[in-house]
């Protein structure tokens, strides 16, 4: 709806426009011509689609920009007269503030370009000697230009004043329009020797071999996936071993959490199998199956070790492809079951029981409000329907809409997965109605306050939704006293709480054979499509507390030696 009204509102103001220029209305123009660039500013604020939608039925930014201009000269040939000496240079002034806008915009991509293929870009390593320039400010830097575009409203809105000032209006547009493009040339010269790929293979090799790496973690993804990645970050900093961060994704960096361990991105598989700087390392370290892994599992000199991003009952805990690795890494002795039972040919010798080191700072406490909170954390919709797994589709509002009616009340923390609806619209509307859920009750909540109470006198319940990557999964843990969650990795790390847990069997599969199928539901609740398990579990006795705790250990190994000390020995014995 509010993209409707913003289109609306965008569009509604050119006929206007062009009624008040033929007219003339010289007051009237004036008033619209700035409306309408108040509504182009906000426009595209009120939906993201909303550019790429009117670019399709080309009503693109410039089209629009244009279609102004062209009224704002009509308005001026209506009231001074086309004969007018002033005219012709505000026609070409008009047109000069395009080629200066191309000008900019050619230098932006220039630079651009160059940026983007340097063949490594870093983080936390010592590039000084590539004198990499400062970017420039954003409005300089945007290849759109789009900014500079705005600066035709001095001879659109000076046209409601008259000819003179809307010619005067135009020369000092194409005056600052110039000006930001000159100020770009700088930038393009000091990063013209960025684009020597040989020079910043070498100068970045340089400091890589002098910090002479034990250890790779490798991460190829989307940039929704990062988080596959980020979770292993504050572990490899507490190992014994130096290790270093190689990604294959442009500005993945940006998505991961701050870190002390030096990054290499380095798209170009040719790039980085001939990098020779890694040859120090003996181990290598991976934590998603995809089709780039295969640049590094070709190094022959480096052992590879599948670490996964979460230990749990789905069919990506035991894909068939970790047969490529040396070796799989998993949590406890229930991962290495799982291997057993899914024959896929991971003989058990290459499995190996780490520990889940993330898991320490999980507090077995509840937050200790005078209400409960449960936490509901579905899992994404999967690869393809064998991989389908969540609750969101089928069951997502009516477990929130249960939540939030519950008597007593409860507080209600809802993080969805970080590819929900990456595959299925159906998920994404699913997560937009649970959103608007939670959002209405807050709302209906906020008003019902006493507008004298001060902040923490009032005791009323404040649920949230998370759907970045702060407050993390791990907070929520210990924000929560109950979790409902689907088939995932959110289940077996949540038994590092020992709290009470639910499990969607969202395949309809009975009790025994569900459990037995899931090993990591066992302790906790099942709930059906029918939801007929919520209000026991809501309200009624805890019964599986101990089932719980023996759970937990079957997951993830013994309590002594920690999990990182177990970790930590893991690693080492790859340089025994």
């Amino acid at each position: 709806m509010r993209r409707l009204i913003a289109i609306a509102a965008l569009l509604g103001c050119y006929p206007v426009l062009l009624v008040s220029a033929l007219w003339p209305a010289p007051a009237l123009f004036g008033a619209v011509a700035a409306l309408s660039y108040a509504v182009e500013y906000i426009a595209p604020r009120a939906g993201r689609p909303l550019p790429e939608l009117l670019g399709k039925v080309h009503l693109g930014v410039t089209v629009r920009f244009a279609a102004r201009e062209t009224m704002a000269l009509l308005l001026v040939a209506r009231t001074a007269g086309s004969d007018s000496p002033w005219f012709p240079a505000l026609a070409a002034g008009v047109f000069a503030i395009h080629v200066v806008r191309a000008g900019h915009t050619g230098l932006a991509m220039r630079l651009k370009q160059m940026l983007s293929r340097m063949p490594v870009t870093t983080r936390n390593i010592d590039v000084s000697a590539l004198r990499i320039p400062k970017m420039p400010p954003p409005y300089l830097r945007d290849s759109r230009s789009v900014r500079f575009l705005y600066l035709d409203a001095l001879p659109v809105l000076g046209a409601a004043a008259g000819v003179v000032p809307a010619a005067i209006g135009a020369g000092l547009a194409i005056l600052l329009g110039a000006a930001g493009a000159l100020a770009l040339i700088p930038y393009v010269r000091r990063a013209t020797p960025l684009t020597d790929a040989a020079k910043v293979l070498a100068v970045v090799g340089e400091q890589v071999e002098a910090y002479r790496p034990e250890v790779i973690l490798y991460f190829s993804g989307a940039t929704a996936a990062a988080y596959q990645a980020r979770m292993w970050l504050p572990i490899l900093e507490r190992i014994d071993r130096r290790a270093v961060v190689v990604l294959r994704e442009r500005g993945m960096a940006s998505h991961l959490e701050s870190t002390t361990l030096p990054m290499l991105c380095i798209p170009s598989a040719a790039d980085l199998m001939s990098f020779r700087a890694l040859s120090s390392a003996k181990l290598c370290l991976y934590v998603a199956n995809v089709g780039r892994n295969v640049h590094m599992l070709r190094i022959p000199t480096l052992r590879s070790a599948f670490l996964n991003h979460g230990d749990s009952d789905k069919e990506a805990s035991f894909n068939p492809f970790s047969r490529v690795y040396d070796e799989v890494w998993v949590a406890g002795p229930a991962g290495r079951d799982r291997y057993r039972r899914a024959r896929v040919g991971v003989r058990d010798e290459c499995v190996h029981e780490v520990g889940r080191p993330q898991l320490e700072g999980i507090s077995t406490e509840g937050p200790g409000l005078p209400y409960r909170t449960v936490l509901y954390a579905p899992t994404w919709e999967g690869w393809n329907d064998d991989l389908f797994h969540t609750s969101l589709i089928t069951m997502g509002p009516r477990i929130v809409r249960a939540l939030l009616d519950h008597r007593p009340p409860v507080r209600v923390i809802y993080k969805p997965h970080p590819l929900t609806g990456h595959r299925a619209k159906s998920a994404a509307r699913a997560h937009r109605k649970i959103v608007a859920m939670i959002e209405a009750v807050e709302l209906a909540e906020s008003k019902a306050r006493h507008p004298s109470s001060a902040p923490g006198e009032t005791s009323e319940i404040r649920h949230m939704v998370v759907t970045g990557p702060e407050p993390h999964l791990y907070d929520c843990f210990n924000e929560c006293d109950l979790l409902i969650s689907d088939i995932s990795s959110v289940v077996a790390d949540f038994l590092a709480s020992e709290k009470p847990y639910a499990v969607t069997n969202v395949s309809g599969l009975p009790g025994q054979a569900f459990h037995e199928r899931y090993p990591s539901t066992e302790a906790g609740v099942l709930l059906g499509e029918d939801l007929a398990g919520l209000a026991d579990f809501l309200d009624g006795e805890d019964t599986l507390a101990r089932a719980r705790i023996k759970l937990r250990s079957h997951l993830f190994g013994p309590e002594y030696p920690d999990a990182l000390t177990r970790f930590n020995a893991a690693v080492e014995r790859v340089f025994s």
